[in-house]
Parts: C-alpha cells; sequence; structure tokens
C-alpha cells in the first residue's frame, strides 16, 4: 500500500507535487476516478495523488471532498500524509487542513510549509513573497475566482479554520532542529492544531522535516508539494531501493570561490569534515602514507553519525597554499608531476573510504584534477550522464569497475554561486532518498 498519501485541491497540483516525487524514484499514481480504481491496484505505489477539484468551491463542499478521500485512502502503513495547496495560497485552506485532521484523528496536527523556492514562493517574518512582492501586491490578489488580499498565511490559516494556529518564524528555525522540534511540541500542548512556519530555501524545509521527525509528532504536510517531497524522502524509502547511502564529498581545488562554498555547506547541512594536509602528501612515502591513513581512518570513525562527509584540502585557506618550487628541485619533476602527486593522495582517500565503508553510494567532486585521478583510482570505464545540476555541474553514476552504480556530481572549483557545493549535495541526497 502507497506510504504517501497526497490530496491536492485540483489536478495540476496533484501532477505537480507527483512529478516531484517521482524525480526522486518513487512510484505515484494519481487517481482521479475511484469508482474506475481497484484500492488494490495502489499496493505497489509508493505514493497516491487524488484531485478533489475544491479550490472555487463552498468550504463546506471542500471539507467534506477531503475528508471523504482521506477516509478512504489512510492507512496503518502511510508515513506521510500531505494536504496539497496552492502555491499562492488560494482555495479552501483552513477547512480542507480541518477534513484531514478530522479524518486522522486527535493525535495529528498540521505542519504548513507553503515556500516553493525554485518558483520564487517563500515565506519570511509571516508573510508570502512570490518573486520579492509580498501576495496581497500581485494579481493573485485580483484573482477572479480566489483572490487572495492578505500576505499573513497564518493569519490566511486563522480566519478559515477552527483549530489554534501558531506561527513559527524564521528567528526560531535558526535555533536548529532540536530546538525547533521542542517549540513544535509547545504549541501543539498549547493546545494549536496547525502550525505555520516561515521557510525561504530548500535547507530550511529539510530543516523542518528533520525537526518533525525529532519531535515524532504525526503531521499531515500542507503545502504546495516541496515540503511533502522533503520529508518523503526522509522517511519513506522507494518499494525497490532498500540499502543505506551515504555520501563523501572531495575537495581539492583552492579557488576562493570553493572556500566560500565549502563554508555554506557545512553551515547549511550537518557534515563531518576531515582537512587534508596537502604538504604531507608531497613527502616521503612513510608521512605521504601516515596522511592518507589519517583522513581515512577519521572519516571512517565518524561516518556512522554523518549522511555527509568531505574531505578537504587545507589549501583552501591561503595561509596553507603550497609553493611547489622547492619540491620541483626536490623531486626533478614539473609542477604538474607535482600536483599529479596530491590529486592521486586525495583519490587513495577516496578509494580506501568507499572500499572500506559500502553504503557510500553518492561522491562530489571539485576540481577537474582531482575528479580525474579519482576515476583513474576507482577503475571506472567512464560515467554514465544523467543531468546537468546547475551550470557546470555534472550528474552521472560510475560505468563498470569496482564501483559500477555509485552515483557523482562533478563541478569545477571557480563556478557557481556560494550555495553550489550545498545545491549538489542536497542533489545527491534527493538521488539517494537521504
Amino acid at each position: 500500500m502507497p506510504q504517501c498519501v497526497v490530496i491536492a485541491d485540483d489536478l495540476t497540483g496533484a501532477n505537480a507535487t507527483g512529478v516531484l516525487l517521482k524525480k526522486m524514484n518513487y512510484t505515484a499514481y494519481t487517481v482521479m476516478n475511484t469508482e474506475r480504481i481497484e484500492l488494490s491496484t495502489l499496493k505497489d505505489c509508493d505514493c497516491v495523488l487524488y484531485p478533489t477539484d475544491s479550490r472555487g468551491v463552498d468550504p463546506g463542499i471542500a471539507y467534506n471532498r477531503v475528508y471523504n478521500v482521506c477516509d478512504l485512502l489512510k492507512n496503518d502503513e502511510v508515513k506521510v500524509y500531505s494536504k496539497r495547496i496552492d502555491s499562492t495560497l488560494r482555495g479552501n485552506l483552513g477547512s480542507e487542513t480541518d477534513a484531514m485532521l478530522d479524518c486522522l484523528g486527535e493525535d495529528y496536527v498540521a505542519v504548513v510549509a507553503p515556500c516553493f523556492p525554485s518558483s520564487g514562493r517563500i515565506v519570511i517574518g509571516g508573510y508570502m513573497l512570490v518573486n520579492g512582492l509580498p501576495l496581497h501586491k500581485t494579481d493573485i490578489a485580483i484573482d477572479p475566482k480566489t483572490p487572495v488580499k492578505i500576505s499573513e498565511d497564518a493569519v490566511l490559516f486563522a480566519e478559515q479554520s477552527k483549530y489554534k494556529v501558531a506561527s513559527i518564524l524564521m528567528k526560531d528555525l535558526m535555533h536548529g532542529k532540536h530546538y525547533l522540534a521542542d517549540l513544535m511540541k509547545k504549541h501543539v500542548e498549547e493546545g494549536c492544531r496547525i502550525l505555520v512556519v516561515d521557510c525561504v530555501t530548500q535547507e530550511d524545509l529539510d530543516l523542518i522535516a528533520d525537526a518533525v521527525i525529532t519531535s515524532k509528532l504525526k503531521i499531515v504536510a500542507v503545502d504546495p508539494g516541496v515540503f511533502t517531497a522533503t520529508l518523503s524522502r526522509k522517511l519513506i524509502t522507494p518499494s525497490e531501493k532498500k540499502e543505506k547511502s551515504r555520501i563523501l564529498a572531495v575537495v581539492g581545488s583552492v579557488h576562493p570561490n570553493t572556500r566560500k562554498q565549502m563554508e555554506e555547506l557545512w553551515l547549511s547541512q550537518r557534515t563531518h569534515n576531515v582537512f587534508v594536509n596537502t604538504k604531507e602528501l608531497l613527502e616521503d612515502e612513510t608521512r605521504r602514507e601516515k596522511e592518507i591513513s589519517r583522513v581515512t581512518e577519521e572519516i571512517l570513525r565518524e561516518c556512522k553519525l554523518n549522511m555527509v562527509s568531505t574531505v578537504t584540502g587545507d589549501g583552501i585557506y591561503p595561509e596553507n597554499r603550497i609553493d611547489f618550487k622547492p619540491y620541483m628541485e626536490k623531486y626533478h619533476c614539473s609542477m604538474d608531476e607535482v600536483t599529479e602527486r596530491i590529486n592521486s593522495g586525495f583519490a587513495e582517500i577516496t578509494y580506501r573510504i568507499f572500499k572500506a565503508e559500502p553504503e557510500f553510494k553518492g561522491l562530489y567532486t571539485s576540481g577537474g584534477d582531482i575528479t580525474v585521478s579519482v576515476c583513474a583510482r576507482f577503475n571506472t570505464a567512464g560515467l554514465s550522464l544523467m543531468d546537468e545540476v546547475l551550470p557546470l555541474a555534472a550528474y552521472g553514476q560510475f560505468l563498470k569497475g569496482e564501483f559500477e552504480g555509485v552515483h557523482i556530481i562533478t563541478k569545477g572549483g571557480s563556478q557557481g554561486q556560494n550555495d553550489a557545493i550545498n545545491r549538489c549535495i542536497t542533489y545527491l541526497k534527493e538521488k539517494l532518498y537521504i
């Protein structure tokens, strides 16, 4: 039976959410006529989406449609219940949310996270902005069928719902998932059944989902689809995939952009980083081996506590940059040969980590030379390219070799904005259902 049930107020919204789920390899069915489908037909799908065509109808009619569908589809196996709402807050937000809460029982609460970052829909300070404009200053305010003249999302829910509403702001998110989980539980203890949360970025949605899971609250996700997809990724394993997965980022680039991007990653996501003392990779074999072993062992010792581990060259900080000339003289070789010694060291660390811990299924590499060395050490025949994550960041999988099928994103060190690596790691998480 489906582990995710999405009840949407219109067909296009249901399909849009279904596509987000499908991108993460969930099997998703949109059901439009329950009289034409046996519920047993749904036993092999991960997610079922049902549009009630209720956005523009009377609130009482909308309530009944949503309640009846929820009653039909609810099941002990469902891990994610979702009330898909319009990305600009049109429609019967309150009555439809009430319907799902009433149907599922008094121990359920609604967590409203109505942002859609890629479409310019965000919520900050309790106000929804659409491409930077408050909602009431957009064309949605004059929509002929379902106009919205208020930008405060919590106010909209409070006006339409019979249940007490609490607003959770960005300042609350800044304290992390445990604080947020405790705050959610506090609001629930005070009688609130609808929690409306600020959200601006995908990282915010990940944090909210992590807080929900930490709180152990039974919830209905109320959103335009991205929060539902995020929560599903963390709670549901696609039917064809059961193994755990981890991600390793290997970064040898010394470009200033790389430092900014790594610092953004470390601030945004829970990671365990180990710096490589790059100079040690240029010393004699004993010291080189000692450094490779140290980094490898530190990653392996801590990786069970973190889904994402990072191996970073200390050269991202200018004070650690290496003057290659003494080493060129010492080894009577070219600069390319010296840098190759560093690159092969990073590659050896990467190989040993993947060899020792099979749960590493995702790899991010930054710096073209590092990527070449890693591919050579992995003895791969090549990469099956599948997508462009962002300009000059490619996603694919290893072909042949010991690690065939491992997911990899490669990116030049100088490319992208400050959030580029963060976005790449988030993309890998989605592909690996982390």
